[in-house]
């Protein structure tokens, strides 16, 4: 009788980040299918979301890939319930209003390769800095590019997976890499980032290396990470009308809704929001037409195609939580489309 192996994933407790979290469940005969992965549980005081006397969380599995990397497996991303089955404090997902999958995302993934033991990135000297950046972006060579290996791997195993990856490429400091992975529906494009995340910790993890998703790890002048949000609806998708994205934009500017959007775009986005390194300020507004300096950025495609296509956020950053971005996109949105 066949065995497989799903690995449960799901999102912990910890503040002001959450961190990853999976256990391996042995089933016989498996189909592959999602609704075919049974409900499971785990102990909660563990992860910071239950107390002891009161432990068990529920997990729902809400997709499922091929787990290229293990034989005869598949990782099963999943959505933290309480034991009653309501969604958990911290079960961003939950919050997305995508009933329909109106709203396509596409997430530009940026992250350091760590080496654990200088606590600085591949590519760096254990005293001292390498030459400033500038050679690095998209860059090749062993002077300019760190870490390719595992990236590569990574990439491999996310396509192996069925993950929708568009893209990778060199970011702009030493060992500071990117991905990009495209969904239509917001909760699917969450979906595959954490799942994509979870291979490259695994993969990196396997070389001995650590993943660095902080937003700015390196102090002075060197870019932090980001996770732009490039995001539509089928108002953006056929809008024909300078007038309606001007129209979107502007409901993203009053102060509230700023101060909403920076809640949960992630930890520390003070550090890397400062109107330097391709970033506004964190607490300004602006959007234009291929303004990397924007807080939303207006593409090119966008207007070539009569005004109708997408729109980038590029304020989240590299440790958010796609579902929370998403979720909080949606809500300011669809009021006014």
């Amino acid at each position: 009788m066949a065995k497989a192996k799903l690995e449960y994933i799901w999102l912990d407790g910890s503040e002001p980040t959450q961190g990853l979290r999976s256990k391996t469940k042995i089933v016989k005969d498996f189909s592959g299918k999602l609704e075919d992965c049974d409900m499971w549980s785990f102990d909660g005081s563990s992860t910071n979301q239950a107390p002891g006397g009161s432990s068990d969380c529920l997990l729902k599995p809400v997709f499922i890939c091929p787990d290229p990397g293990r034989k005869n497996a598949y990782l099963v991303m999943t959505e933290v319930l309480n034991a009653d089955g309501t969604p958990h404090v911290t079960n961003g997902r939950a919050t997305i209003d995508d009933a329909d999958d109106d709203f396509w995302f596409g997430f530009e993934q940026e992250y350091f390769l760590w080496d654990p033991e200088t606590e600085l990135p591949l590519g760096f000297p254990a005293n001292g800095y390498p030459r400033p950046q500038g050679p690095y972006y998209c860059s090749v060579g062993a002077k300019n590019a760190y870490g390719r290996n595992i990236v590569e791997e990574h990439l491999d195993l996310c396509l192996d997976a069925g993950l929708n990856v568009e893209g990778i490429n060199a970011e702009v400091a030493a060992g500071q890499w990117e991905f990009q992975i495209f969904a239509k529906g917001a909760a699917e494009a969450g979906d595959q980032i954490w799942v994509a995340r979870y291979l490259m910790e695994r993969t990196a993890e396997a070389y001995g290396v650590a993943v660095n998703w902080h937003c700015k790890p390196l102090k002075g002048d060197w870019n932090g990470s980001g996770m732009h949000a490039n995001f539509s609806n089928t108002a953006l998708r056929t809008a024909n009308s300078k007038a309606f994205f001007e129209k979107v934009c502007n409901a993203f500017a009053p102060a509230e809704i700023i101060k909403a959007h920076i809640a949960v775009y992630g930890a520390d986005n003070h550090l890397r929001l400062t109107g330097l390194h391709e970033t506004q300020s964190i607490d300004k507004f602006s959007f234009g037409v291929s303004d990397r300096g924007a807080s939303i950025r207006i593409p090119v495609y966008t207007v070539d195609h009569d005004w109708s296509g997408y729109l980038e956020d590029r304020r989240p950053n590299s440790a958010a939580d796609p579902y929370k971005v998403a979720a909080r996109i949606i809500k300011t949105v669809k009021p006014v489309s």
